[in-house]
Formats: C-alpha cells, sequence, structure tokens
C-alpha cells in the first residue's frame, strides 16, 4: 500500500495532537512524519491538516478521510492479529491424500479426537490408490509407499513395507505348496500391473547360499491396485505377492498363508508421510501431521517383518498330482498284497 505510512502519520498525529509524539508513537523523526503527511496529501492532491508552529486542525477533506483512514488500518490491524493468532490455532481445512487399506486402518481412527479436540479445523480424507500432484491438487498431506522423488517436498518415513507371497489354505490343499522358487511356475499367481502397460515387476528370492534371483509370474490375473490383490489371494485365486501390512490380519486369521517366506525377498520399500515444504507450516497442517507421526509410531503392527509372523507359514507339501501317484502307488501295493 503506497499510501500506508501517510495514513499512519495522519493518523497517529490527529490522535496524539502534534507531529512531535506522532514521530514518538511510530519510532521515527517528526521530520519523517512530517514529510509522510506531505507525500499522502501530494498523492491525494487535498490538504488533510492546517499545520502551524502551534496547533494542528483538520480540513474539511482531513475530517471525512480520518475515520475512513482508522477504519482501514483498523482492519489491517485485524488482518495481522487473524493470521498471527492463526499461526498458534489451528483452524481450516486440511486435505489428505492416501491409499484405500491403509487410510481406513491407519489414519480413520486418529481423526476424530483430532477434529474433537480443535473444534475449528476440518479434515477431508481422500482414500484413493492413484499417484497425486501434491501442491497441483492442493493437498496438504499425502501417504504413500516408495520415496518421494520431488525435491520440494518434505518426507518423514513411517515405516518400512515389506511384501509378502501368500495364499488362501483351500488353494494350496488344491495345488499343493511350493517348496522352492522353482515350483512357482506350476502355480495360479495374480499380479499388479500399474498404468501405462509397464510389464508387471518379477518377485525377487534369496537362495542357498545368497544368490539372487528373480521370478515373473505367468498371470492369468492382474489388478491396477495392489490392495486388491489379497482380495484374490482370498478368492483363492492364486499366489500373490501382498504389502505385509494389507495381509497381515488375513495371516492371523488364518484365511491366508505365507509362501517360501525363507526365501523371498521383502524389498525395501517403505510407506513415507510428505507435505510441502514451507518455511512456516501452517498449525492446521503441523497438529494433523504430529498426530499421524505419533500414532504410526505407537502402532506396533506398522513395524512387523516377515520373520515376526513365520509362524503363519504354510508348511510344505507334495503337490496335488503327486499325492494322487502316492494314493494310486498305496492302492497297487494294497492289491499285490490280497
Amino acid at each position: 500500500m503506497k499510501h500506508l505510512h501517510g495514513m499512519l502519520a495522519f493518523v497517529e498525529t490527529t490522535t496524539s495532537g502534534s507531529l512531535t509524539a506522532a514521530a514518538e508513537r511510530l519510532g521515527v523523526t517528526p521530520a519523517a512524519v512530517s514529510k509522510s503527511l506531505a507525500r499522502l496529501e501530494e498523492q491525494l492532491g487535498v490538504r488533510l491538516l492546517n499545520r502551524s508552529t502551534r496547533r494542528l486542525a483538520l480540513t474539511d477533506e482531513g475530517a471525512g478521510f480520518l475515520a475512513k483512514a482508522r477504519a482501514a488500518l483498523r482492519a489491517l490491524d485485524e488482518a495481522v492479529a487473524d493470521v498471527s493468532q492463526a499461526a498458534r490455532t489451528p483452524t481450516g481445512r486440511v486435505r489428505i491424500s492416501v491409499g484405500a487399506a491403509f487410510g481406513r486402518r491407519w489414519v480413520l481412527p486418529v481423526l476424530p479426537a483430532l477434529t474433537a479436540r480443535y473444534p475449528e479445523l476440518s479434515i477431508e480424507l481422500d482414500l484413493d490408490n492413484r499417484p497425486v500432484d501434491l501442491v497441483a491438487e492442493g493437498f496438504d498431506i499425502g501417504i504413500r509407499g516408495g520415496m518421494i522423488e520431488d525435491s520440494s517436498l518434505i518426507a518423514r518415513r513411517i515405516c518400512r513395507l515389506p511384501v509378502v507371497l501368500v495364499a488362501s489354505p483351500a488353494y494350496l490343499k488344491q495345488r499343493g505348496v511350493p517348496a522352492s522358487v522353482d515350483e512357482l511356475a506350476n502355480h495360479r499367481c495374480a499380479v499388479v500391473r500399474f498404468s501405462g502397460g509397464a510389464a508387471p515387476s518379477p518377485w525377487r528370492f534369496i537362495r542357498p547360499g545368497g544368490k539372487r534371483v528373480e521370478f515373473t509370474p505367468s498371470a492369468a490375473l492382474s489388478v491396477s491396485d495392489p490392495e486388491a490383490l489379497v482380495d484374490l489371494a482370498l478368492a483363492h485365486a492364486g499366489i500373490v505377492q501382498a504389502g505385509l501390512h494389507h495381509a497381515l490380519p488375513y495371516l492371523r486369521s488364518g484365511r491366508l498363508k505365507l509362501v517360501l517366506p525363507e526365501r523371498h525377498d521383502p524389498g525395501a520399500r517403505e510407506i513415507v508421510l510428505h507435505y510441502p515444504h514451507r518455511q512456516y507450516l501452517a498449525p492446521r497442517v503441523r497438529v494433523v501431521v504430529d498426530a499421524l507421526l505419533a500414532h504410526f509410531a505407537d502402532a506396533s503392527d506398522l513395524h512387523l517383518i516377515p520373520a515376526d509372523v513365520a509362524q503363519h507359514t504354510a508348511a510344505p507339501t507334495q503337490p496335488s498330482s503327486l499325492r494322487r501317484n502316492t494314493r494310486r502307488s498305496g492302492s497297487d501295493i494294497a492289491a499285490s498284497k490280497a
């Protein structure tokens, strides 16, 4: 505002009654106050004050301008006070983008207490597995698997994201439990295929002796949502590679079993919370970030690794074809004895 200094000088001078008193209140010299008044009158094209060595008197134009100048400065003070208060009190909307399954299980439970504690805070949760541009789409916080490459974002590590091979007991009973990586070729598998037509990522294993190998499943079923792989496994579609956190409830309930955990490479992916880099992070965003990170740190299930759930491993068995051969051999032996 090009008139701001002049308005301050004008209002303080008329309020205090002298240039000297106005200068003391503004922390400048009387000459600076006089110069600001003169510049304001020149910009407006009217005389606001009649000045002499002994007294100041408002002109008619000055009297009319004084009320409006005071109102404008009061509005400016209120705006500054509101911003300063907002720097201390969480107020306004916070938009969060997170994958559907992780958001429902780990983010939603935190939000009711937050909005109850801060009545002026509102939170909008977007449960979507698609990649998002935080800044372009107006999100304050994003939670995704993997490291964030955008250097303009602050990334806070939540936990590791190990992957496991799982299948339903019914499927394994029908097709047998693979005892080696090579036997996976005889099994039905489902994979995730991301947008763009890229080929599914290979599954990685560590053979005895430490040699690393890859296996690319020939999958009859593929989905674009990694979390949907667990649903396919529960539907007895075959063996899938899924995040441990997504499969964990079903491993504990017995609806899924680990496959080849001693050979499968869980990978080095992470789940990350990220937000736009700002020198002064708004309190509305700060309290949500702090609450989520504290909740994640206390959630022991988020910090499990495959070795922690090894008791849910499927016991290796012979494939069904071998079992049928064994039964036939047993019948032949019984017949020969007869």
